[in-house]
């Protein structure tokens, strides 16, 4: 007699399937994540300007609609919201590039100064690497080898340098000028497009909601970061101007710059500081006050008005922005680190408004999660029990293995 294998119930079926088919999607998630940094990295010269335009742009929306409510055709109003933004970023390059070009060149002729200076602390650093030598010579009888370097040679003139590296930064800022004039010129028709696409009214109504949302949290937290970030670098420069540091201008106006990365950037501020202030007063602790008093005018700023100001509007948790700095600043280095945060903010919410995989409920539903092996009990993980009551929210080893 033929046996008949049993036939498998079709809802017992369909969730196995339905699981292999997450568990495929899963897989092929955790591959795009694991890919995507390096293809970011990788296409630097075509992802990093695309991206920041994207930024601009979505923060110069709230203007594009002002003039269009102004009755001003799109157009037009693109192409002013783009002089605008070259006009506010040709201010920031002539009062802090050009007058920090001419500041730094003159460091080779002021060493001399920074090691009078700093003549106390390198005889202390000296002593300490003798001792720690002699200690070495003690314990190793052979001295290690030193490692042999690779030779890099520099280019042999300034054009050279302008040849290989200007033309790329020439046509990347060229790429990214236009990228923003052309999102901003149909952004109208691009909105309403997306919005009138969808197959019902929900969806089109959470369509605009997301669209909406990203626009205002970008815009109001570079909106307000960057009012902040101008009254720091006033207060820095007046602050230094009254100490007699040279340049207050150019140094307030690099305090407010590199206050748009967060943590990290007050601490290089207040090393360069600390390096200008080297090089211009003849006493180390008169040359550490400038760093001193701009590092006490941040943290002000970074625990009183700040969390005042932008913690209404937006709650960020500090740890996503910790791994979103490095992330960024991993792919694409210092451009990364300014784009750290609005990114974060367009991804928090877009992923609040569509919703973020559920990965601990795919893997431990339905009591998936065995502990031990034969002859030890199985715990369902936030089940209710059959007479209603819930269910135990741990596996527990009973400790009743077979004997």
């Amino acid at each position: 007699m033929p046996i008949v294998p049993p036939v498998e119930d079709a809802p017992a079926a369909a969730e196995r399937r339905d699981r292999l088919l997450a568990a495929l999607t899963l897989i092929a998630g955790v591959g795009l994540v694991f890919g995507t940094p390096f293809a970011l990295k990788a296409g630097f010269e075509f992802f990093m300007p695309l991206t920041a335009a994207l930024v601009i742009a979505v923060a110069l929306v709230p203007v594009l609609e002002w003039l269009e409510r102004h009755r001003v055709p799109s157009g037009l109003a693109a192409l002013f919201c783009v002089i605008l933004f070259l006009a506010i970023a040709n201010i920031a390059i002539a009062a802090i590039v050009v007058p920090a070009t001419d500041f730094f060149s003159q460091l080779p002729s002021r060493l001399e100064r920074i090691q009078t200076n700093l003549a106390p602390v390198l005889d202390l650093y000296a002593s300490l690497e003798k001792s720690v030598n002699r200690l070495f010579r003690q314990i190793a009888s052979t001295p290690p080898r030193q490692p042999g370097t690779a030779a890099v040679s520099p280019p042999s003139s300034v054009l050279e340098l302008a040849a290989t590296s200007a033309p790329t930064v020439i046509v990347q800022v060229f790429f990214a000028i236009l990228v923003v004039f052309f999102f901003l010129s149909g952004w109208t028709k691009i909105r309403r497009r997306t919005i009138t696409e969808r197959t019902s009214f929900d969806g089109a109504m959470a369509t605009a909601r997301v669209i909406q949302d990203v626009v205002d949290d970008v815009s109001a937290y570079l909106g307000t970061i960057t009012i902040i970030n101008l009254a720091l670098g006033g207060a820095v420069a007046v602050a230094l101007w009254m100490i007699g540091m040279p340049s207050p201008l150019m140094w307030g106006g690099i305090v407010a710059l590199l206050n748009y990365v967060p943590y990290f950037g007050a601490v290089i501020a207040a090393l360069l500081l600390a390096i200008g202030g080297l090089m211009t007063f003849d006493d180390v602790w008169v040359a550490m006050i400038a760093p001193a008093v701009m590092y006490g005018i941040h943290l002000i700023e970074a625990n009183v008005i700040t969390p005042y100001v932008v913690g209404h509007r937006l709650t960020i948790s500090p740890l996503m922005i910790l791994v979103s700095l490095s992330f960024w600043g991993w792919v694409w280095g210092t451009a990364g680190a300014l784009l750290a945060v609005p990114l974060l903010i367009i991804m928090q919410t877009v992923l609040g408004a569509a919703g973020k995989p559920d990965i601990a409920g795919f893997l431990f539903e339905h009591g998936a999660l065995v502990q031990g092996k034969r002859g030890r009990r199985r715990w369902r993980v936030g089940r209710e029990s059959d007479d209603g009551e819930a269910g135990a929210d741990s596996a527990v080893d009973t400790g009743e293995a077979a004997a």
